[in-house]
């Protein structure tokens, strides 16, 4: 084993060449006794776990040297009671380590050991609040990323899982893990995220994720979401055994699954835990609901500003008097209102949001009814609509579609009937270009893969055949043993 530095002086100028001396009071170097020999202890105060290196120290102060072998690093290897402990002879690596939570021994020939005592400040796994489900685990990842590939690992007992470890950004140094199965995940999509991952030459990703996902995908300005964030470990296991890949990023309690396609952002994990004949049923009410968050709002403003229309059975929608304030702003102003009101109950504490919102809902929408600003009607469509959209599972999905709903509405407004369709029709020809990841984004509506639609509208029992999805590219698609 080679040596990094002369000395161990040389070691601690080194180390306070990063760090001035007492510049930050979470950088620690101290000296100290391993059994008869000096050594200088390098860690970050916060990141160490304090009593495990406590622990060490005390039972490396007694004289073990009639029982220690060897010289030098074979000396200090050979009775170190630690079972995580490697040799170092790079210096950014050593840096990158002591950064990360290591902490490092340099002996007096120069030697280098790291050993890792990580403990990072975090809270314990919990049930995530936008993926509950009525039964299942109640389990959830956290910012701990070691807590979260041991989750993961817990429900997939295989040495074919991997966690592939990548450090990204420059100054950041974020620790980022790509997530397979061996033999399942497509190689051309690995080596895609392995090539993005290594083009990012940012200082650093502090919104974590979201920041990782416009990397990899150039997003831009595209609304649509390009990957699916999961909060629960079950649904994460899940999508691996389908040959999926996981991204992971430390500091993140979500974990990105890719590629996924339109549909996978309609599925909720609740489906899987009833009857499937229930599932279904669960999941076609969902579709419909999605599509009704879409066009119920622009459709109705359609029928009750076009009266010739509407049949004989449906001439009771529309307004009886519209009031001084025109009907499309009504519409906007009351579904931009309850997105207020959404960010609102976001921001506001826990004990007021429930109060915060009977307010809004009851004494403001009956005081704005009665005033003449908003008509009943408008009222009760705008809420539906709004309670439609909160029926997605998908957070990002679900703004999309709010966005997409008011370029509907307001090219109906300016087109008419004409608009209505139309908007409707590009916005379908927009979901069929998209391609992240070369995979269609209405796979398989658009490709036309009838089994696999069907297992998109239906869901089956577990023991039936499902192959693992075409769009994984999986070099085995044959899920049985």
């Amino acid at each position: 084993m080679d040596k990094l530095f002369n000395s161990m002086m040389d070691g601690e100028k080194w180390f306070q060449g990063y760090f001035d001396d007492g510049a930050s009071f979470d950088v620690t170097a101290r000296k100290v006794h391993l059994w008869d020999m000096p050594a200088l202890l390098l860690y970050i105060n916060g990141l160490v776990d304090g009593a495990t290196l406590t622990t060490l120290l005390t039972e490396m102060q007694g004289n073990n040297e009639d029982q220690m072998e060897g010289d030098g690093a074979e000396r200090f290897l050979s009775f170190f009671p630690y079972h995580a402990v490697t040799p170092v002879t790079d210096e950014s690596e050593l840096l990158k380590s002591i950064l990360s939570g290591q902490a490092g021994f340099i002996t007096p020939e120069g030697y280098v050991f790291l050993i890792d005592v990580r403990s990072y400040p975090g809270r314990q796994p919990e049930e995530p609040d936008n993926e509950k489900v009525i039964r299942g685990s109640r389990d959830g990842f956290t910012e701990n990323i070691l807590t979260n590939t041991a989750l993961i690992r817990r429900r997939i007992r295989t040495p074919d899982l991997r966690f592939e470890m990548h450090q990204t950004t420059v100054k950041g140094k974020t620790d980022v893990v790509i997530a397979f199965m061996e033999g399942a995940a497509s190689k051309d999509h690995l080596k895609y995220i392995r090539t993005r991952l290594n083009e990012i030459k940012h200082d650093g990703l502090t919104m974590t994720d979201k920041s990782l996902e416009e990397w990899l995908f150039k997003q831009g300005f595209h609304p649509m979401p390009f990957v699916r964030f999961t909060e629960r470990p079950d649904i994460c296991a899940a999508h691996l055994l389908e040959g999926h890949i996981a991204i992971i990023v430390d500091t993140s309690p979500s974990v990105i699954l890719v590629p996924i396609t339109l549909f996978y952002h309609l599925q909720h994990a609740e489906e899987y835990r009833q009857a499937p004949l229930i599932g279904t049923a669960v999941r076609l009410i969902r579709f419909t609901g999605t599509f009704l968050s879409l066009v119920l709002l622009p459709f109705w403003y359609l029928l009750a500003t076009k009266q010739q229309y509407l049949p004989q059975l449906l001439y009771y929608i529309g307004p009886d008097k519209i009031g001084e304030v025109p009907l499309l702003a009504q519409l906007l102003i009351a579904d931009g209102g309850i997105e207020v009101l959404r960010m609102a109950a976001i921001h506001t504490p826990t004990p007021m949001s429930t109060a915060m919102g009977l307010v809004a809902a009851i004494v403001i929408g009956q005081v704005a009814i009665d005033v003449g600003l908003f008509s009943p009607e408008v009222v009760l469509y705008v809420a539906i609509s709004a309670i439609l959209t909160f029926a997605i599972p998908s957070y990002e999905l679900s703004i999309t579609t709010k966005i997409f709903r008011i370029c509907i509405l307001l090219t109906t407004a300016i087109f008419g009937a004409t608009g209505f369709f139309i908007s409707i029709g590009i916005l379908f020809y927009y979901l069929c270009a998209l391609r992240p990841m070369g995979i269609p984004y209405l796979w398989p509506a658009v490709p036309f893969f009838p089994k696999a639609m069907l297992r998109v509208i239906v869901r089956f029992p577990m023991t039936a055949d499902a192959p693992r999805p075409y769009i994984t590219e999986s070099p085995n698609r044959n899920r049985i043993s």
